[in-house]
């Protein structure tokens, strides 16, 4: 018999369940991942006890979903949910059930999960509980739906999705008839909110294998979540960048025009950091060429401080690959390596690169005459790029007197 090392707070609340009378088992993700030597994320508790039930038995609890059965049990400030066995109605919408039914029947509560290798459950008295064939896939290495794949995915459509997700995660193949009817299905992935679909893609692409992306795209998911890049995806170059969620993005959306690139992560309602970062990154790959050190600063301050060491692996990571867009491929295998050099050493010192570090303020220059309004912008950035130019002009005095000639001189 396999045996799990549940963590003691999982043990704890599965044996005061068994001493009240009722069953409880870990269940899903957390038995799978214990099986294969992975460290489990957090436990889940199936159990045949009723939601009032747990939560009589038990000090802290929180109602979490249970119109579904979900009661969290808090311990030591760690919340560890607990749902009675049920059994779903109809998906009408493609993704809830229209109503739960709980049951007594740990088979029934199995049966309606998504794959068989999330379809197991544990305890130390019972062992592993496998109706469904979970750990005989997982030592062949492959997801398939538990039952018909066709009712799996028309009960909740991003299953569409996960298959490749538990793919690409585990190094896994999608069983073919789970994978035909991914394809026959796809279009429901529609039904699915973008906050979802990005959230599967991320971990998809963020996975040691994102080439199961492309077994997506061959069974025509990507017309429905990512219909911008379904035919402009350079696999290797998403495989190949460091486990970097910018940089694993700006690959997969590299070919796309800058505007193109915040269109599509705002349509998968990314945050405004990780569309601005992105941005940046694909946007200015298109020009960094030069090596000279004025030009590493200009490009530092316009790429931005805050992501230029990522932007020297990410185009690092092109040029090894021969997928460059800033010109020709350069001939010095050491390009990349002389801009790090270069940029260490604009760091070091201690050059300005940005408009808080000029020596001068827009109330200076509003001193010598300056109108407040865009002028003031556009002066102070006249300003920033003569001292990114050349460092030794920045000081007061020097940047004032440039202030003062570009106003008498209109």
């Amino acid at each position: 018999m396999i045996a799990i090392n549940m963590p003691k707070h999982v043990k704890y609340i599965i044996n005061t369940l068994e001493k009240n009378g009722y069953e409880a088992y870990a269940v899903g993700g957390c038995v799978r991942d214990a099986i294969i030597g992975k460290e489990p994320n957090d436990w889940d508790i199936t159990t045949n006890a009723t939601p009032m039930q747990v939560k009589k038995l038990f000090k802290h609890t929180i109602d979490t979903g249970i119109q579904h059965g979900t009661v969290t049990i808090m311990i030591d400030k760690v919340g560890y949910e607990v749902t009675t066995y049920r059994i779903d109605g109809k998906y009408a919408d493609g993704r809830h059930p229209d109503k739960v039914e709980f049951t007594v029947s740990l088979k029934e509560d199995l049966k309606r999960r998504d794959f068989t290798i999330n379809a197991m459950a544990y305890n130390d008295t019972k062992g592993i509980i496998d109706l469904f064939g979970g750990i005989e896939d997982l030592k062949e290495g492959i997801v398939k739906c538990v039952g018909n794949p066709y009712n799996r995915f028309d009960e909740d459509a991003l299953r569409i999705l996960r298959a490749f997700r538990f793919a690409a995660v585990l190094n896994f193949e999608v069983e073919e008839k789970t994978k035909k009817a991914a394809g026959d299905l796809a279009e429901n992935l529609n039904k699915i909110s973008k906050e979802r679909i990005r959230t599967e893609l991320d971990k998809l692409i963020m996975s040691d294998t994102p080439e199961k992306l492309m077994e997506a795209r061959k069974c025509g998911l990507l017309k429905y979540i990512l219909s911008e890049v379904e035919d402009d995806i350079n696999i290797e170059l998403v495989k190949a960048m460091p486990k970097n969620n910018y940089m694993k993005w700006a690959a997969l959306l590299y070919h796309r025009e800058e505007e193109e690139v915040s269109k599509i992560l705002k349509k998968l309602k990314f945050d405004n950091k990780t569309v601005n970062i992105c941005k940046r990154i694909v946007g200015y790959s298109k020009d960094f060429r030069n090596i000279y050190k004025e030009n590493v600063r200009v490009a530092a301050h316009e790429v931005g401080v805050d992501i230029f060491d990522k932007f020297l692996e990410f185009s690092k990571v092109c040029i090894n690959l021969q997928d460059w867009k800033g010109g020709e491929y350069p001939d010095n295998s050491d390009y990349i390596n002389n801009i790090e050099h270069l940029y260490k050493k604009v760091i070091d010192d201690g050059d300005c690169l940005s408009l808080k570090e000029l020596a001068v303020k827009g109330g200076d220059l509003m001193e010598i005459g300056v109108p407040k309004g865009a002028k003031l912008g556009e002066i102070l950035n006249i300003l920033l790029y003569k001292v990114l130019d050349n460092p030794k002009y920045n000081n007061r005095e020097k940047l004032l007197e440039i202030a003062g000639n570009i106003i008498n001189n209109e």
